[in-house]
């Protein structure tokens, strides 16, 4: 999609047509200043060039949004508007907000080394792996970006002042594995039909700057880290507030998720009550008590975690889980899948690693007809054989098809691939990261409910969302309290059931990702809470193949607004 082939802004247009000129122009602005925004989105006009992002371009792009924010109030009215438009002002009036939010309180630039990090590897990455363009174009573009992130590198030495310790840590370990990228794993994804010696020779030549940049991060730069990274409760609520979308209260959410936390528990020690002769034939189970239950629960779970795979085969292995899910959906008409199919599994660059176990790259809204990815990690190198061993464990093969329900079908790739199909460049550009992640994990439940797997999925789903819950929890009081790293092992492990290894890596994620860790159960709360709604309203005459088809059709929208939007398709 090439934005400036759309009209400009006309006094004539509907304010709804006026908007989305709006946007497009706001879009297309950004686009200038950061190219590789414009890369991530679908949009290969500016491939050759990389992001300005020196301080005075920060502050202009900090002007530009305030400008448009007030150009948002002043000129577009609920009344002039149709619903779907009074829905796309709103999230467009919202992202505005946080991304000034961000530069005020967060200021990215000058507290977060990954801030560079990512520009660094992303844009290289996405170019080469994203692009539709023939590799010939790619490579050329590909080495007019690396020969500018010296300069971007020489910003980040100017810039950065005191990062948060964990964060630095974090991108200390990425650059690492940018190294790695620009040394070898970069070259994997070239056919060799393009100019790749020149290629070769850029990547070398880079190198230098990115070791000398590895200095300044191990000595300069961690000299002065500070130790603190909590948010703070007055700063926690704005941010739950505004990423979040959901017309949800912090002290509703987190009492929600403390009631949720006890029934969840319940439920799993159920499933494990009638696993356990399975699982221990002829063995007596522990007494009926609070700490027994608990240890029933990790009794089935130590059962069930042996069942894995090994270091080397995960990426396989979660290959493997794939069809047969498919198959399932397709058989019991759950909804539609894309076609053609363009989720690839692959492993987890190392430059991205470092948060989570997996995740979805997918397709960007400019260009829905790229691949996805669906990246899964292997175990840290640097861990014991142990701790190895232990992310196995979780990573079993049960959990490896939760995982892949999550993160694939109906998961991230099946909802974001609809997503981009819909009408409205706001949604496409803006998508809601609690819509998307409550999604995917009710996804999990509801493949369970329509009958897929068996008693030990129904554990593994069970445990996993879990996680979604005892995230909220965790992310609320280590930003807001004092919860320390053994109080939060303690949550992670005996009440989420984590493995050691897997729980550490959740310690690091929390401490340098204030508020995302809240969308799953966010998210999760608002998509089940609508369907239960509407069930009710309909009665015997709700299907859910045409609920899911009507929730997909609405774009990744704020939770805030799911409910009146998929009534009036399902109309």
């Amino acid at each position: 999609m090439r934005l400036n082939d759309s009209p400009g802004m006309n006094p004539s247009m509907p304010d709804d047509e006026q908007l989305a000129s709006f946007f497009r122009e706001q879009l297309e602005r950004k686009f200038e200043e950061s190219p590789t925004l414009a890369t991530a989105l679908g949009d290969s006009r500016y491939d050759d060039r990389l992001d300005d992002v020196s301080r005075e371009a920060r502050a202009r792009r900090v002007k530009a949004a305030r400008e448009a924010l007030e150009h948002l109030e002043t000129r577009f009215t609920d009344e002039a508007l149709s619903p779907d438009g009074r829905v796309d002002v709103a999230i467009l009036r919202n992202s505005l907000e946080r991304e000034l939010w961000s530069a005020e309180h967060l200021r990215p630039f000058e507290t977060d080394p990954r801030t560079y990090g990512q520009l660094v590897s992303d844009s290289v990455y996405r170019l080469i792996t994203k692009s539709t363009a023939p590799e010939e174009e790619r490579i050329d573009r590909a080495v007019r970006r690396i020969e500018q992130i010296p300069e971007v590198l020489a910003e980040a030495r100017r810039s950065l002042e005191r990062p948060a310790a964990p964060v630095l840590e974090t991108a200390i370990r990425q650059n690492r594995g940018t190294l790695s990228f620009y040394e070898r794993d970069l070259f994997l994804h070239l056919k060799g039909s393009g100019d790749v010696d020149r290629l070769r020779s850029a990547a070398d030549g880079l190198l230098g700057p990115l070791r000398e940049h590895q200095r300044f991060l191990e000595g300069e730069l961690r000299e002065r880290a500070t130790p603190e990274w909590r948010l703070g409760a007055e700063r926690y609520e704005e941010k739950f507030e505004l990423e979040n979308f959901a017309g949800v209260r912090l002290s509703e959410h987190l009492a929600e998720a403390e009631a949720e936390l006890e029934r969840v528990l319940d439920d799993l020690h159920l499933v494990a009550r009638q696993l356990w002769s399975r699982c221990f034939p002829g063995q007596s189970p522990p007494p009926d008590d609070v700490e027994g239950r608990r240890e029933r629960i990790e009794g089935v779970n130590r059962a069930l975690s042996a069942d894995h795979g090994t270091a080397e085969a995960l990426v396989t292995d979660a290959r493997t889980t794939v069809e047969e899910i498919r198959a399932f959906i397709r058989k019991r008409g759950l909804l539609e899948l894309p076609d053609p199919d363009r989720c690839e599994v692959i492993e987890m660059p190392a430059f991205r690693r470092g948060n989570s176990f997996a995740y979805l790259d997918p397709a960007p809204p400019l260009a829905p007809e790229a691949p996805s990815y669906y990246a899964v990690s292997p175990p840290p190198e640097e861990w014991s054989e142990s701790e190895r061993r232990g992310f196995l464990e979780e990573y079993n093969t049960h959990m490896l098809r939760i995982l892949t329900i999550h993160e694939a079908y109906p998961g991230h790739y099946v909802q974001l691939a609809h997503a981009n199909r819909n009408p409205s460049l706001i949604r496409r550009v803006l998508g809601s990261g609690s819509f998307i992640e409550g999604w995917a994990v009710c996804g999990e439940a509801t493949m369970l409910d329509e009958g897929y797997g068996d008693l030990r999925l129904r554990f593994m789903q069970l445990k996993f969302y879990l996680r979604a819950i005892v995230n909220a929890i965790l992310d609320h009081r280590m930003h807001c309290g004092t919860m320390s790293d053994e109080e939060a092992m303690t949550l992670l492990t005996r009440q989420g059931f984590q493995t050691a290894g897997e729980a550490r890596l959740k310690v690091i994620r929390a401490k340098q990702s204030s508020v995302q860790l809240s969308t799953y159960f966010v998210g999760r709360m608002a998509h089940y809470r609508l369907q239960q709604q509407i069930k009710r309203e309909q009665g015997e005459a709700f299907d859910l193949g045409r609920y899911h088809r009507a929730v997909l059709e609405i774009g990744s929208v704020p939770p805030v607004f799911m409910g009146d939007l998929v009534r009036r398709r399902l109309a």
